[in-house]
């Protein structure tokens, strides 16, 4: 089966363990013979600030928008976590103070950014977002946390909607020599029916424009429908997608062949994915993709090991397990494909095994996204 065939073997373990958890040093320990040009790199870096470990806020930050301001003003709402978690009430005060100033003196600016179709909708959104901040300084007043928490999400899914607004058009184009597989040109959401409850995942084409597409299409095929999960890994990993008979991906009914997709890969910093080569085979060891491996949940394409381009139809839930692979740290990120996140039910996520199945997945939202390929 195409299955993770080197996660957390033992090398991997003893590498991830010298990565992040050994004397909090990375790579090769001091004073180890041989010691290679990428592991004297990896011991002087380090990943700046704290990851990102929420799958919601990895797919806001990845959406391709240029607004400063509006960035800003979810960086502030975001970083309220860290306060939280310290309960420092002050800061937290000065940073929602730092939100209420920007969304007045910059409103007009970050309307500027929005099409003239959508300019009503936008000014709507700024508005509650407004109006959301007079409770959030009442709970911070009183010292209330879980109002916080509550305020805090409901902000940053408007914020959400405004940026989602702000995307005015597909950003690249996908390679000519991947024109024959489906694409999503946006977002969809999927929810799975398992044998334990909901699972309910956004699906990210901006950035993985291909793996989403195919992952969508076969969705909407209803492939998924009834199928067990073949790996199940405490605190790892949760795979599907293997279907009934000799194959081990999906065939096309209309061509009789395997359809194969190239591992994508979006880098932070670049504007289009990088096709059918991990990272680490061009050498880009340091660089981290847009989606990365550090969220609970985030959903991953399975392929085999030694083929880049050789997924179909089975993938992953990715359970992140931060004491062995540490946000930031990550290995499958740049070797494996993410392609988008859980959102909602993730305490179903946990409870699920081995034992259980997918008995649906159904495409909610989004399917006006998903583009076939001409004469399909």
């Amino acid at each position: 089966m195409q299955l993770l065939k080197h996660w957390l073997t033992p090398p991997l373990l003893a590498t991830l363990l010298w990565l992040g958890l050994i004397a909090g040093e990375v790579g090769i320990h001091p004073g180890t013979a041989g010691a290679t040009t990428l592991d004297q790199a990896l011991v002087a870096y380090l990943p700046p600030g704290n990851a990102i470990t929420d799958g919601q806020a990895l797919l806001r930050y990845s959406l391709p928008i240029d607004s400063k301001d509006l960035r800003k003003i979810q960086e502030d709402l975001e970083g309220l976590s860290q306060w939280l978690r310290s309960k420092r009430w002050a800061p937290m005060r000065g940073d929602v103070q730092k939100v209420d100033r920007l969304l007045s003196r910059r409103r007009e600016a970050i309307l500027d950014t929005v099409s003239a179709a959508d300019r009503d909708r936008a000014s709507t959104l700024l508005d509650d977002l407004q109006a959301g901040l007079i409770p959030m300084f009442e709970a911070i007043e009183n010292r209330d946390k879980s109002a916080v928490q509550r305020l805090r999400k409901s902000l940053l899914q408007t914020i959400g909607s405004l940026e989602a607004l702000m995307v005015a058009e597909f950003p690249f184009e996908v390679p000519a020599e991947y024109s024959m597989l489906p694409q999503l040109k946006g977002r969809a959401t999927v929810a799975f029916e398992t044998t334990k409850g909901t699972v309910t995942a956004i699906v990210d084409g901006y950035s993985a424009p291909v793996t989403a597409g195919n992952f969508v299409d076969l969705v909407q095929r209803g492939f998924y429908d009834h199928l067990p999960f073949i790996r199940a890994e405490d605190n790892y990993v949760l795979q599907t997608g293997d279907p009934v008979g000799p194959d081990e991906g999906f065939i096309d009914p209309k061509t009789g062949e395997y359809r194969s997709i190239p591992l994508e890969i979006l880098v932070k910093g670049e504007t289009e994915p990088v096709y059918g080569n991990t990272l680490e085979s061009l050498g880009r060891y340091l660089e981290q993709p847009v989606l990365p491996f550090s969220a609970f949940g985030a959903l991953g394409m399975a392929r085999p090991e030694s083929e880049p381009n050789g997924g179909s139809s089975q993938f992953f839930f990715f359970l992140f397990e931060p004491e062995l692979t540490p946000a930031g740290l990550n290995l499958l990120d740049g070797r494996y494909a993410v392609f988008g996140y859980v959102v909602e039910g993730k305490e179903v996520l946990e409870k699920l095994s081995q034992e259980d199945s997918i008995e649906s997945a159904r495409v909610v939202t989004g399917l006006e996204n998903l583009v076939q390929p001409q004469g399909v």
